[in-house]
């Protein structure tokens, strides 16, 4: 995933940009990256490695020697960035957040057009923040070149450019990714994340709009591409990846989340009766599980605590086995709350199953009596396409996309598929029950479609749903009814 934060300013701007950029250390745990334009023109620029280490500690000792009005920042999941770019555009530093699916056929298209080189990400590919820096280049103007960028990918790709005293907004072509502007007097920002806002003293002004390009001065933004009509924002950020305290097409992720557990609860009457407490994974299936306990009439108990102070989140490490090893440690079980009972969990989704298959076992093991799962979305059945969410190497990663394999024997045709998507219909339930054994729990549901998106509250034809459903604007894959 990953995120960004810009600020102009007619003051200097670094301690606003420095906890800007912080504010979004929970979307991703690989590289954290600040620029910041000099008087002089010049751009003095930073990146570190923080999968081992909060963006705050690698920066606190440099950060003292940044000076500047204007700058830009990004923590970020995958390559080095900000990168800084010498082009017919002059000198700029570049941003992004998304995922570019064409990327070696844009690369092979540049070669044989005459570019001669160009780096590679720490992974051995192409570095998807340079092939869109080359690719703005081509333009006559920052903004023809940032909409020809966006036309090219097949993909996602939101951004911030930093030249000279002003900083260039995009949000990718179909809005995947929020991109907001705040105010307050003598500065002008730009986030991902209005977490970011409050404490800075920033209010919102508002959000741009898919494929929309702003400039942003200290005087001031102004517009240079209005935004197009087809808006398909990643629903996950309020099941999952948005902090609880941001905003969304002006709707808050923790007051969505309540909501949804609300939903899952009313759904859930026949066995709320044995139910002795409802719990959370932590983080993000504690909202979830409030919002099922308040509607549920159940106390909400905490049966693990997560040790915040030293683990990070355990999606982001490449190594499965370190994924799993960091999941384990930093959930700590408090016996108290599980021995002898009847544990209803929420948690935002199941991806893979193998961490939460572990989970599951240590609560029997410590005693638990009974353990029921609910998934704050409905089952994942495809890869995600556009922000790197759940990033596999094949389907058959995800839980849902294995149990089905299972079921049909390795035969999957998109006709069999799609009876799999219709919730409550016979291959579904099926498939459910076969999540379930995988994981040994007492029993399982997913949170339906429709009431996901009835609880997020934004318009269905606004939000991306590809990875339960298939269906996309930009989608080679069959559009399942």
């Amino acid at each position: 995933m990953g995120g960004f934060f810009g600020v102009v300013s007619v003051g200097d701007c670094v301690s606003d940009l420095y906890f800007g950029i912080d504010y979004h250390s929970h979307l991703g745990t690989r590289r954290g990256g600040i620029a910041v334009a000099r008087e002089d023109g010049g751009i003095d620029r930073r990146i570190h490695d923080i999968s081992n280490s909060q963006f705050r500690s690698k920066f606190d000792d440099e950060i003292g020697g940044f000076s500047g009005r204007c700058g830009i920042g990004v923590i970020s999941d995958t390559e080095d960035q900000p990168l800084i770019i010498t082009s017919q555009l002059g000198t700029f530093a570049i941003c992004t957040v998304g995922k570019i699916n064409n990327i070696e056929e844009i690369v092979d298209l540049a070669f044989a057009s005459g570019c001669s080189h160009l780096s590679e990400s720490g992974d051995g590919e192409p570095n998807p923040t340079e092939v869109t820096a080359m690719l703005i280049s081509r333009g006559n103007t920052v903004a023809a070149g940032i909409e020809y960028a966006q036309k090219v990918i097949d993909g996602s790709c939101s951004l911030l450019i930093l030249r000279g005293d002003r900083i260039f907004a995009a949000r990718d072509r179909y809005g995947r990714t929020p991109v907001i502007i705040g105010r307050k007097e003598g500065a002008y920002a730009v986030t991902m994340e209005t977490t970011a806002f409050p404490n800075l003293d920033y209010e919102t002004v508002r959000e741009l709009g898919p494929g929309e390009i702003v400039e942003i001065t200290a005087d001031g933004v102004r517009q240079l591409r209005a935004p197009g009509r087809t808006c398909k924002i990643c629903s996950f950020y309020w099941v999952y990846y948005g902090y609880p305290s941001s905003c969304y097409e002006g709707v808050n992720t923790e007051s969505a989340r309540y909501r949804n557990g609300a939903s899952m609860a009313k759904r859930d009457a026949a066995i709320l009766g044995e139910i002795d407490s409802i719990c959370g994974i932590p983080d993000s299936g504690v909202a979830h599980a409030v919002g099922y306990s308040n509607a549920a009439g159940k106390p909400y108990q905490r049966a693990f605590v997560k040790y915040t102070p030293t683990w990070p989140r355990s999606f982001m490490p490449q190594n499965q086995k370190i994924r799993e090893k960091i999941a384990r440690m930093k959930l700590v079980p408090v016996d108290e709350q599980i021995r002898g009972k009847r544990l209803l969990f929420c948690d935002d989704s199941i991806v893979r199953g193998t961490q939460l298959r572990d989970t599951v076992g240590r609560l029997y093991r410590r005693g638990a009596k009974e353990v029921h799962m609910r998934s704050a979305c409905p089952p994942l059945v495809f890869g995600c396409r556009f922000l790197n969410f759940s990033r596999s190497r094949s389907e058959l990663d995800l839980a849902a996309r294995r149990a089905i394999w299972r079921l049909e024997n390795g035969k999957v045709t998109d006709e069999v598929l799609r009876e799999y998507l219709v919730y409550g219909s016979p291959r579904y339930e099926r498939m459910v029950e076969e999540i379930r054994k995988e994981l040994n729990l007492t029993t399982l549901k997913f949170q339906k479609l429709e009431s996901l998106i009835e609880a997020i509250g934004v318009p269905p034809d606004r939000v991306c749903t590809y990875c339960w459903n298939g269906r996309d604007v930009e989608s080679e894959a069959p559009e399942f009814e």
